[in-house]
């Protein structure tokens, strides 16, 4: 296989997984607290290929080899962290976050977090006495103090801007429930988006470097949800480059494979 045609078939598969990750970022444009995903591209093993020796003239001041290349390849995938526009939805149990920060929840007893505030009030197991805060996958919500959130049954759910949550009895009382627990995202390239919209800790990744709980800024708004920040015309722009791309790509495998067929034929 000569050089072209592995240029060629490199870059063909860098383009195919850019091309899933487009149509995933486009099929979530609706999808509340998503984050759109970004490909970062770069060259493959890349060596100097050296010129003949009538090249080399007097006087040349340059190089008389030159780089020869075997395609480009998609890296790492960067999610984009970037404020979505809040939408307000009137429900108590909806509520997003406006700044850097991520809800935490705990999904199969492992720590986990999401943007997605669209939660509900559910009860869990044999408790009847108070209804928790879930997400609509069914994982609890966090607390500070590393407790789901619940309050008791038939009360109100209200939470301020701090994430302080109370639970209003029909009687208007109001008793301390907790408060959400939000990490602030230092190095987003610690964390991988997973189904369900829920980000965890990159193999190898350190928690501590990653997300802390420490010194967070942002607001919580309950009654809202964040939608997703994709932005769609950018996306569309993407996919046509992406495409185009791809064809020019393919075209050039083709040549290459029809110049081999050519030279296989030659009859001595």
């Amino acid at each position: 296989m000569n050089n072209s045609m592995i240029s060629a078939s490199v870059t063909m598969n860098g383009l195919q997984r850019k091309l899933d990750l487009i149509s995933d970022n486009i099929a979530n444009l609706d999808t509340v607290g998503y984050k759109a995903k970004q490909a970062n591209f770069q060259d493959t093993l890349t060596r100097v290929q050296q010129q003949g020796k009538s090249f080399i003239q007097d006087g040349r001041r340059t190089d008389a080899g030159y780089n020869l290349g075997f395609g480009a390849r998609m890296g790492e995938v960067t999610v984009d962290q970037t404020q979505g526009a809040l939408k307000e939805t009137g429900s108590k149990s909806d509520i997003a976050i406006e700044g850097n920060a991520l809800f935490e929840i705990q999904v199969d007893g492992n720590k986990a977090w999401t943007r997605e505030g669209g939660f509900q009030l559910a009860s869990v197991g044999t408790d009847t006495q108070n209804v928790y805060l879930m997400t609509n996958q069914g994982y609890p919500v966090m607390g500070a103090n590393g407790q789901p959130i619940r309050i008791p049954a038939g009360s109100e759910l209200q939470v301020d801007s701090d994430g302080t949550v109370r639970a209003i009895s029909p009687d208007g009382r109001s008793t301390a429930a907790g408060r959400l627990s939000l990490g602030r995202v230092e190095h987003s390239e610690g964390l991988v988006q997973t189904e369900g919209n829920i980000f965890r800790l990159a193999a190898g990744a350190n928690e501590n470097e990653v997300i802390t709980n420490t010194g967070v800024t942002a607001e919580v708004r309950q009654g809202y949800v964040e939608q997703s920040n994709v932005d769609m015309t950018a996306q569309m722009t993407d996919l046509l480059q992406a495409q185009r791309a791809y064809q020019l790509a393919a075209k050039a495998l083709m040549s290459s494979d029809t110049m081999a067929n050519l030279a296989n034929t030659i009859r001595q």
